[in-house]
């Protein structure tokens, strides 16, 4: 039976090489696969899954108004696929959401979907709210804060590193604009 899966985690925990690597996993062994990413991040080019350590792989483009449970239905009918990959899946809509539901419910194909739970301010983005109340099995992938403690929150920083506490939900970047600590570490950060 397939499953709608969400892994989830704050930055820099390796959510888009562990989708690469499944991807790779199923490829081997002659199974197709379907990748996707948000419209919206092109830091490495558009239509490109990139990890950190170098892995990168094309990927279908999603923003809002893409029907992703049609997008994958015409290309599971002209060639089978045995499973979906969604890298950014923070920037999937609630309908979106339940698209990718019916991916897994009505044609059978497993969907695992790779995000960020919460942003900057430690709230929910909309795509990640209704993955944890909708997927069938929820994993998170850890990483670590600088005292060692796993990490899950997301600190936005500032040109001069310093924290940032008002501004728009999304804001493209990595390492330069965020940095993954422990709770603690981010209260800290953000009452200072």
């Amino acid at each position: 039976m397939a499953k709608l899966y969400f892994y989830y985690s704050s930055m820099n925990a390796g959510k888009s090489a562990t989708l690469l690597q499944s991807s790779f996993n199923y490829r081997e062994r002659g199974m197709a696969t379907m990748l996707w990413t948000a419209a919206i991040d092109d830091r490495y080019g558009a239509g490109l899954v990139y990890s950190r350590i170098g892995l990168e792989a094309q990927a279908h483009l999603f923003d809002p108004a893409v029907d992703m449970f049609a997008a994958i239905a015409a290309q599971h009918d002209a060639t089978p696929l045995s499973c979906i990959l969604v890298d950014e899946a923070q920037f999937l809509t609630r309908d979106q959401v339940w698209q990718l539901a019916g991916v897994t419910d009505i044609l059978g194909v497993p969907v695992l979907c790779y995000g960020l739970r919460t942003d900057f301010r430690g709230e929910l983005f909309e795509g990640s709210a209704h993955l944890l109340g909708l997927a069938d099995t929820l994993s998170e992938i850890k990483t670590v804060c600088d005292c060692g403690r796993k990490a899950t929150m997301n600190l936005r920083v500032d040109g001069q590193g310093q924290a940032v506490r008002d501004g728009a939900q999304t804001q493209i970047g990595g390492n330069d604009r965020y940095v993954a600590l422990c709770r603690r570490h981010y209260r800290e950060q953000m009452d200072g």
